[in-house]
């Protein structure tokens, strides 16, 4: 999205967005959570009850915790261990993207597979975390918040706009477009944009907002070049390795800049750098699968 036209664009989805009246709202745990960890007093104890009381979100983050990408020493059985083991900061990030996935989620359809869906946005929000710390990025706890959200403007796509969703299949089985050229071409905006625009709508910091707005252009990022770059490394790998891809992302355009602005010197090196992944990808995928 070009610089001159993000005014126009955020209008455009602005409008768009203002007719759908069921549009949810940030979910009520992440402000009771945020609330808890804003206070000194707050125990694993208290944090604990409140996330019990969503069943769904305890096993998403259990998930998390037990990806081999993830990289915990033991397994997590329990809620309580996870919030000791990740500590609150990290157990916040994954709690906000993981609510967010959840509120929005849709219905399978002949077009739409959510649990492929659930799996891409997971494997990539572990994947592009694991690859903050071995390049010790300092926040990889909001890499992975990133990464859980990076394509949340399908969901909207296809749960709230669903006329155009279809359309935009139609272009790509008919015309053999891309999915992100058809949604240029169909909406006048892309589901980065969307995702850009409702965190930025939900007081998100500026740099993960970016990441999400240009996690397929990370170099045109500004703030959150770098983490932009990592979730884009991380999508890319799941199309790469064939693991966890989502048939969204089919003719993945990779952005070689991210060579330069993650240090890898050359392609070659990046290359031996995504296949040492491998055997991780596939660990997590097994995990998920179980």
């Amino acid at each position: 999205m070009v610089d001159t036209n993000n005014s126009i664009v955020r209008e455009q989805i602005r409008r768009q967005l203002s007719n759908i009246g069921n549009l949810p709202s940030v979910p009520q745990i992440i402000t009771e959570v945020s609330q808890l960890l804003d206070s000194d007093r707050t125990s694993a104890t208290d944090l604990c009850k409140v996330i019990s009381q969503d069943q769904g979100i305890v096993a998403k983050i259990l998930a998390v915790a037990n990806s081999p990408l993830y990289g915990l020493p033991r397994r997590v059985s329990t809620i309580e261990f996870a919030v000791v083991i990740i500590g609150f900061e990290h157990i916040r990030n994954i709690l906000v993207a993981l609510s967010l996935v959840e509120a929005f989620k849709s219905k399978n359809s002949p077009n739409w597979d959510q649990n492929a869906y659930w799996i891409h946005s997971l494997l990539t929000a572990t994947a592009a975390k694991r690859i903050a710390d071995d390049l010790h990025y300092p926040k990889s706890g909001e890499v992975f918040t990133a990464g859980l959200l990076h394509d949340l403007g399908l969901v909207i796509i296809n749960r709230h706009m669903n006329k155009d969703f279809k359309k935009i299949i139609e272009l790509v089985d008919n015309e053999q477009m891309r999915y992100y050229n058809a949604e240029e071409t169909v909406l006048g905006y892309t589901h980065e944009d969307i995702g850009g625009f409702l965190l930025e709508r939900w007081n998100f910091p500026p740099y993960i907002t970016e990441a999400v707005l240009f996690h397929h252009t990370p170099s045109l990022a500004e703030k959150g070049k770098i983490l932009a770059s990592l979730i884009h490394l991380a999508d890319y790998m799941t199309q790469r390795l064939g693991i966890g891809a989502f048939g969204w992302d089919n003719n993945f355009v990779f952005d070689e800049n991210i060579i330069n602005i993650l240090g890898f010197g050359s392609l070659e090196y990046l290359e031996k750098f995504i296949y040492s992944y491998e055997s991780l990808f596939k660990s997590h995928l097994e995990s998920i699968n179980l």
